[in-house]
């Protein structure tokens, strides 16, 4: 007997994410939260999330 119920994650409709594991972009909540980046508004944002992450990085590190 599990002594704690797995949580069940809400998906919401036209949320995509990137998922790290599979380098691709997924709608909803398709693998585990570990290999996935987002929320994002549309699959196109979400297959140019790693580049995304990159400029943000840049922005980041030039602030320093």
């Amino acid at each position: 007997m599990a002594l704690f119920k797995a949580k069940k994650e809400a998906v919401k409709p036209g949320e995509w994410y990137y998922c790290l594991k599979h380098h691709t972009a997924e709608e909803g909540m398709v693998c585990a939260g570990r290999n996935r980046m987002g929320p994002y508004t549309s699959r196109q944002a979400a297959e140019h999330a790693m580049e995304t992450a990159e400029e943000r990085n840049e922005e980041w590190d030039a602030r320093d």
